[in-house]
């Protein structure tokens, strides 16, 4: 029969796997950018919400915070090092977008301040796993949760445009299935912090999804905005 500690390590390794798609998953996000050297209307809040969340995280799995957690420092170790790429990429075709850059730059000043001022506190105030875990664990999972419900604004978008353009597909299904799997990884061996906010990000990445399946196909095609804007300029000149 396979121990818990077998079964929960298998989770996990599994998790690590899903998280890593769901960092990817704005890669093609970035190459539109890249491609067309403009953010457009995409929002740097899910990745700057993201950055932080990781940090926090990365602070929680250390043996000095909480012990046998490696496998949250590892995948949130990559997510760091992705979404810091991605915010570089954003920066840097910004120019565009009011506010753009300004956004980027006093987000990830705010948090790493934020960071740095939890890690002296809970350093040199808490002297146990258990008070160590409890604290970083409540503000990692405030955080986690507001960065599994970040794409609301982008949500709000969509109702109001009748468009999913601006909302990635891989990233609602990979943040539905990262959800489910820590609650998985949480339940075998249980830790109250890193279940809540996953069990929040399950049925937040179902509710993206959902929108997504419902708007779709009332969603234009580029090939259709370009047509109609040629018949429009051709009544133009006809006229």
């Amino acid at each position: 029969m396979v121990s818990a500690e077998t079964a929960r390590s298998v989770v996990g390794i599994i998790g690590n796997v899903i998280s890593i798609g769901l960092f990817l998953s704005p890669v093609p996000t970035f190459c539109r950018i890249i491609k067309n050297k403009a953010v457009e209307d995409y929002s740097p809040l899910p990745y700057i919400a993201t950055v932080l969340n990781c940090m926090l995280w990365i602070f929680y799995g250390l043996p000095i915070v909480h012990e046998h957690s490696v496998l949250v420092v590892t995948t949130n170790s990559v997510g760091l090092v992705l979404e810091l790429i991605y915010l570089a990429i954003f920066y840097t075709y910004a120019a565009g977008q009011k506010n753009g850059r300004k956004k980027v730059a006093i987000g990830l000043a705010i948090e790493v301040v934020f960071v740095a001022v939890v890690v002296v506190i809970t350093m040199l105030t808490l002297h146990s796993h258990e008070r160590r875990s409890m604290m970083v664990g409540i503000i990692a999972d405030f955080f986690n949760i507001l960065m599994y419900i970040s794409p609301l604004t982008v949500m709000k978008q969509v109702i109001t445009t009748k468009s999913v353009k601006y909302m990635p597909f891989y990233l609602s299904l990979t943040n539905h299935l990262n959800g489910c799997i820590w609650t998985c990884y949480a339940l075998i061996k249980f830790d109250i912090y890193v279940l809540v906010c996953n069990i929040i990000g399950a049925f937040a990445g179902a509710a993206q999804l959902i929108l997504y399946g419902v708007y779709y196909r009332k969603t234009p095609k580029d090939d259709d905005i370009n047509h109609h804007a040629r018949k429009n300029r051709i009544s133009e000149l006809q006229l």
